[in-house]
């Protein structure tokens, strides 16, 4: 079964490539551009894994991350944080809010793969 992807990313740029290098090892991407309706897309999509930018117009990475987590439904979904805001102050803002894995940008095609496998494997 194929496992399915949400990237939520507001960057034309990073979009593409992350959701070419993805859908190329197989793994079905869908993509959402604001905070606005993140979590509500996330539900819809019911994806195995979010990978979640922190800039967004709308709301905040943090704050969706933070709902993502308080909703009994989605409380467990993998959630990786690709971000430009790479500062400790960030990273330790994630973990607490319950991210399971933190990258920044620029990143390589390889290390976001191999992070993606990792939290979707069964």
């Amino acid at each position: 079964m194929t496992k399915k992807v949400l990237l939520i990313e507001d960057e034309p740029n990073i979009i593409e490539a992350v959701s070419f290098i993805l859908s190329r090892a197989g793994l079905d991407v869908k993509t959402h551009s604001n905070g606005h309706d993140a979590v509500e897309a996330v539900r819809a999509r019911d994806p195995d894994l979010v990978i979640l930018d922190i800039m967004l117009p709308g709301r905040n990475g943090f704050d969706i991350l933070q709902d993502i987590r308080a909703d009994a439904d989605l409380a467990d979904l993998p959630v990786l944080m690709l971000t430009a805001r790479g500062q400790e102050k960030d990273r330790e803002l994630a973990k607490r809010f319950g991210v399971s894995r933190f990258m920044t940008k620029p990143f390589s095609n390889a290390e976001v793969l191999e992070a993606v496998r990792d939290m979707v494997a069964p």
